[in-house]
């Protein structure tokens, strides 16, 4: 293929559903071939496929845990076959698991949240800079993280182990930031606030984001949407000069 009018690749870990999956049906009308990643939801990543192609442009699934490294290293040699290059990384891969008091947290559950929500992120990046780096003869790109408002408040009595895997994913965006800034490589951060998406279901209360949203001080919660054109500006030219920046698409919280 013409690398001149080729388009450029965005990966979106967790691309099957909810932000992951708003974000590649934006990019794809933005202009963006799309690959996303996804564990179970197969048919929810085809039906997102299907979308993409539908916008024009190209797409490929790939079932990858990202907290596996050599099924993270699968999905990049994939990436690497169909499209041969890759522009933009949103880590948006994350689990969460029930509502829950410290002393009642499980160990396997705190290994597996750190596991998917930070390590995973930075096995996804160690990847990318390989392809992206000027280091390594690349031509540059975009690190999106997505981190979550929780990461600022801690989320006490609920998910205290999430809130931390996302702190410790904050604070790699800031030290992976500096450390590529030279290198064409831009890596920025989004918090999230309260969405309706599915992974509240995950935590035990499906209903959690109308519950809080009066907290809240636009008195509503967010869509996915909201929070992909975020990404996408973060991710996109006009954000050429910022890195290591953490932006809230959280309504004010």
């Amino acid at each position: 293929m013409d690398t001149i009018t080729q388009a450029p690749l965005i990966l979106i870990t967790g691309g099957s559903r909810g932000v992951g999956a708003a974000t590649a049906r934006l990019a794809a009308a933005q202009g963006y071939d799309v690959a996303i990643s996804f564990v179970s939801n197969e048919a929810a990543a085809v039906a997102v496929a299907t979308d993409v192609r539908a916008a024009g442009r190209r797409a490929l699934t790939v079932r990858a845990d990202s907290a596996d490294p050599e099924q993270v290293a699968q999905l990049f040699a994939a990436i690497d076959r169909e499209f041969g290059r890759i522009d933009v990384l949103v880590n948006n891969a994350a689990v969460l698991a029930r509502q829950s008091r410290l002393e009642d947290l499980g160990f396997e559950r705190m290994q597996r949240i750190f596991a998917v929500n930070t390590i995973g992120a930075i096995l996804c990046a160690q990847q990318a800079v390989k392809r992206m780096s000027s280091c390594h003869n690349g031509r540059g790109g975009s690190v999106i993280n997505v981190s979550s408002a929780s990461a600022r408040l801690g989320s006490p009595g609920e998910y205290v182990d999430y809130a931390a895997s996302k702190g410790a994913l904050e604070t790699f965006t800031t030290g992976f930031a500096k450390e590529v800034a030279r290198e064409g490589i831009r890596v920025n951060c989004i918090r999230p606030g309260h969405i309706y998406t599915e992974m509240h279901a995950s935590g035990g209360e499906p209903g959690r984001v109308n519950r809080v949203k009066d907290s809240i001080p636009m008195g509503r919660g967010g869509q996915p949407e909201e929070v992909a054109r975020a990404i996408l500006w973060l991710a996109g030219a006009e954000a050429s000069f910022i890195t290591g920046t953490f932006l809230d698409v959280t309504g004010g919280k």
